[in-house]
């Protein structure tokens, strides 16, 4: 994958912008690698590759809450608008709002993530988490940001939410922000 990776890079494909050092010298490594990679063990007999570069702005307005459980519904819808709201023009609106509910501080953060690779605007396949992503984009697209932060109606195209089991005692809740130019890619071996 790395490989992969290195290549596009030096094809002209992507742009060289992973730094090591991150906390101090920021050296560009030059062909983007090490690449992020997550790997989940599914049923089955194929192998599925998918790929989705992201820009800094989006990315660098990352949230991560953890919420009391009694902050509930209302918490989370909250905490996903502050986070936009407190973002702005920065993300480069209109957006695709990645949440992730439940589980742990990093699984929450991983499911906001992975929600983004849904096609734009598809609902989430729970009822609940619909109604759920529904409620977010109307008050996100009623802070009046707008495509650029120039001001408007659609500061987001679609929210997509996933969510998984958490300890009583917790309720993570993470937002991964991608920019209009949401871009993936999948190739199934």
């Amino acid at each position: 994958m790395n490989e992969g990776v290195r290549r596009a890079g030096k094809e002209g494909h992507l742009r060289s912008s992973m730094v090591s050092r991150p906390f101090s010298a920021r050296i560009n490594t030059g062909d983007n690698t090490p690449a992020v990679i997550h790997t989940e063990i599914v049923p089955g007999d194929r192998l599925k590759i998918t790929v989705m570069p992201k820009g800094g702005g989006a990315e660098s307005m990352s949230r991560l809450g953890m919420l009391l459980p009694a902050a509930g519904k209302r918490g989370v819808v909250e905490f996903v608008v502050n986070a936009v709201d407190e973002s702005s023009s920065r993300p480069c609106p209109p957006l695709i709002i990645g949440v992730g509910i439940g589980g742990t501080a990093e699984k929450a953060l991983y499911l906001a993530k992975h929600a983004l690779l849904r096609k734009v605007g598809e609902p989430g396949a729970d009822a609940e988490i619909a109604d759920l992503e529904k409620e977010i984009l109307r008050k996100v697209n009623n802070l009046g940001i707008g495509p650029m932060g120039y001001g408007g109606r659609v500061t987001a195209l679609a929210v997509h939410a996933e969510s998984f089991p958490a300890h009583i005692t917790s309720l993570p809740v993470a937002v991964n922000l991608q920019c209009h130019s949401a871009r993936h890619r999948e190739i199934i071996l």
